[in-house]
């Protein structure tokens, strides 16, 4: 798995020592990557001694096996619902799910941690069966245990888990329905994005529906059929109509809020009693309040 960091400060400092800081593990072990050419800056290898300066775009191959821990921290989450296997979490948009090289605290994880027993799933990914980008407002599924973690993962590979989402885009769409269907993979040219493409892309289905049409934005609802990376900002792009805000896929500058995504609903048989299960939240504020201005006209 590969981790990516830009640098966003005015420094002059090696890359092992810099590493070793926004990863919290040693200089030998970032060292360790180093030689393996693991480590690359602007997408080419480098040495332990290379300086690392503003605007450099580092990549991390941290499959290494570093000691790390996840700690419990006392952040505030919006549960929406809890039972004994499971949790239905609003996650707010800003947060990132799980601890990840350079981002080891004040995630979801660690929030969840806190307050409840947590097992099943990956080491610093306990209970997580999907995941939201960090500015991607909306509810997510969580498992409390390793049974319900491992029957949930198969639900939403076998399309069982029904996902909705709005999302303001740019531009008009002219169609009132539409489906895309495009693979996605890492994008050649830029390793933090993702992108439609034949090369190593797997299947990615988005399927949307037109709510609302303002001067030059359109308000959809957005049906994903599988899970990729960024799906719903890679595919809305592709036909020309990136997320609003979107930092990544869309066009000029975007505010602190970032894209204006949200998961607004979630459709579940409960893996335990079969009970068919259904939530559905408003969007957050900042993305309402876009959608009256556009309303407006502003």
């Amino acid at each position: 798995m590969n981790s990516w960091i830009e640098v966003k400060d005015e420094i002059e400092e090696r890359v092992d020592s810099y590493l070793a800081k926004e990863l919290n593990i040693s200089r030998s072990k970032v060292q360790k990557l180093i030689k393996q050419g693991l480590v690359t800056v602007n997408e080419k290898v480098v040495s332990s001694n290379y300086i690392v300066k503003c605007e450099d775009f580092i990549s991390v191959n941290d499959d290494l096996d570093y000691e790390i821990s996840v700690e419990a921290e006392d952040i505030d989450i919006d549960v929406v619902y809890e039972d004994s296997d499971l949790l239905v979490i609003n996650k707010a948009s800003g947060m990132v799910v799980h601890p990840a090289p350079g981002h080891y605290s004040h995630t979801l994880v660690n929030a969840l941690l806190y307050r409840f027993q947590i097992s099943g799933g990956e080491k610093y990914r306990p209970g997580i069966v999907h995941r939201l980008d960090k500015d991607t407002s909306g509810l997510m599924l969580v498992a409390k245990n390793e049974k319900t973690h491992e029957k949930l993962s198969r639900m939403i590979a076998n399309k069982e888990v029904e996902r909705h989402y709005l999302a303001i885009v740019d531009g008009v769409i002219k169609h009132d329905t539409g489906t895309i269907d495009a693979p996605i993979g890492r994008d050649a040219n830029n390793r933090q994005k993702m992108a439609v493409t034949d090369v190593h892309g797997k299947e990615a289905v988005t399927h949307f529906r037109v709510l609302e049409i303002f001067s030059n934005h359109t308000l959809v609802e957005c049906i994903l059929e599988t899970g990729r990376t960024h799906q719903i900002r890679v595919h809305m792009a592709y036909i020309g109509h990136p997320v609003s805000n979107d930092p990544l896929y869309g066009r000029g500058k975007s505010t602190e809020f970032g894209q204006m995504l949200h998961s607004k609903s979630i459709k579940f048989k409960h893996p335990t009693t079969g009970k068919e299960m259904f939530f559905e939240v408003d969007p957050p504020k900042e993305f309402l309040e876009k959608i009256e201005k556009l309303r407006e006209g502003i």
